[in-house]
């Protein structure tokens, strides 16, 4: 992890037009954090003060040695030994110039992806990429909330080569919101399925959420785009001034995967790059991690890596836990723990490892309700039984109420298999327990919140 740049409170001023109250304009910052998001032992933080509400002499004394910045009455402050007060007109436009200027110090590509899918493991093997030849700032795992942006952009310096940026969609303006902090100079849009409705409300408005990556990366950007995404073409590309580069499986893209071939822990195929082809090898199972092999080569052969070293380097690259992550487990069965995250899209991609995983054994899956799905849950959950018609299975086990109308929506599609419906997971425990052998394949698909399904998961594999 780098470190922020240090600054002088002088220095600060300068940047923000501040007036120095009390302390001294020679103490020097070395971070600046979302109020009341740090680490109890850090000192040396400059604190801006948005709220009345936030003015907490308590945790500013836990603080000391620190320094504020206020638009409010400081009378109050005078007596604390140790701290140091800038006052400037308006404390949230003197945080915005702070942030746009610590931006403006680096030019280095930044990369952000989104998408409903693979985005983190994309940001992932970005990074995994780049490291090689770069010092490189990276969101960790998926933690990309708004209260995180602060704290990444800080995480740049002079010794930094690049930043890869992962921008989740809560809600409308998420994108948006990231850009302003990062500027990113390459924008990745994985796919789009359907996500967050309970925010976004519609499925056209998680679409326009997902889109605005499309406005946020200037008149020299680089935009990377799944040319097989359905929902993704409905996004206007009109005022896109940059480079739109695409990538893809079944349609015709600027990097284009073809003879997918599954390996011993991962997948094979052939990259075509204009009159080039490649032999690529991607560690974890699925035509989706071609995929977000693409478009993790697309991005870092923009931030000019050589593609031969690319695809060198992306052998050993480890994909991630919980991420269609198959292992022998419980009586020699093979499980295959996808308990990330669960949507439509993810389904897809996990009925097909699930299919090929078993080559033929008895195939288990085991749903819960998918989540933050709004008025659209029992539609997508019909479009989920839809999908494990099309794939078909051998037995069902599902946990909540709107996971048993999918399994038994997928009688209506005709598919012939055994359903078991619980409440408890002492009751799933049970049936595994029974079920599971050298002979069958589990499938373990479950919103990434879900505790009880990770523990179950951990259990059995």
């Amino acid at each position: 992890m780098n470190f922020m740049k240090a600054f002088s409170i002088y220095e600060i001023r300068q940047i923000i037009n501040g007036e120095l109250l009390q302390g001294s304009d020679n103490f020097v910052i070395d971070y600046i954090p979302y109020y009341q998001s740090i680490r109890r032992n850090k000192r040396n933080v400059l604190i801006f003060i948005r709220n009345k509400s936030e003015l907490d002499l308590r945790y500013i004394k836990t603080r000391l040695p620190c320094a504020i910045v206020t638009d409010q009455d400081t009378d109050v402050l005078k007596a604390i030994e140790g701290l140091t007060v800038v006052k400037v007109k308006n404390v949230r436009s003197a945080f915005w110039n702070f942030v746009h200027y610590y931006r403006g110090l680096f030019t280095i590509p930044v990369v952000a992806v989104t998408g409903t899918c693979g985005k983190t493991t994309t940001k992932e093997m970005i990074a995994h990429i780049l490291r090689e030849q770069k010092n490189v700032q990276a969101t960790k795992s998926s933690a990309n909330s708004r209260l995180a942006h602060l704290h990444y952009l800080l995480g740049i310096d002079e010794h930094t080569g690049a930043a890869v940026i992962e921008t989740a969609v809560g809600k409308p303006g998420d994108i948006r919101y990231a850009s302003k902090f990062f500027k990113p100079t390459i924008g990745i849009i994985t796919n789009i399925g359907a996500c967050h409705l309970n925010a976004c409300k519609t499925i056209e408005a998680y679409i326009a959420a997902k889109g605005e990556m499309v406005s946020c990366l200037g008149d020299s950007g680089v935009l990377i785009l799944n040319a097989d995404d359905e929902k993704t073409k409905t996004i206007s590309l009109a005022d896109v001034k940059g480079k739109i580069i695409y990538f893809g499986i079944k349609n015709h893209a600027d990097f284009y995967a073809a003879d997918i071939q599954y390996g011993k822990g991962g997948m094979n195929f052939i990259l075509k790059v204009k009159k080039k082809s490649l032999p690529v090898f991607v560690p974890g199972h699925g035509e989706h991690q071609v995929a977000n092999a693409l478009a993790a080569l697309a991005a870092v052969n923009e931030v000019g890596i050589d593609l031969k070293q690319a695809t060198k380097r992306l052998q050993s690259f480890k994909n991630l836990g919980r991420h269609l992550e198959l292992t022998t487990g419980y009586n020699g069965a093979t499980i295959i723990d996808d308990t990330w995250n669960f949507n439509t899209t993810s389904l897809e991609a996990a009925m097909q490892v699930l299919n090929y995983a078993a080559g033929g054994k008895h195939r288990i899956a085991l749903f819960t309700d998918m989540a933050a799905l709004g008025e659209y849950s029992l539609q997508l959950h019909r479009e989920a039984g839809e999908i494990v018609s099309k794939y078909g299975v051998d037995t069902i086990i599902t946990i909540g109420n709107r996971a048993k109308e999918m399994a038994h929506y997928t009688r209506e599609q005709g598919l012939q298999c055994n359903i078991h419906s619980f409440f408890e997971y002492d009751q799933v425990y049970s049936l595994l327990k029974e079920i599971l052998n050298e002979n069958s394949t589990l499938l373990i698909k479950s919103f990434g919140n879900n505790t009880s399904m990770i523990e179950l998961a951990s259990f059995f594999k």
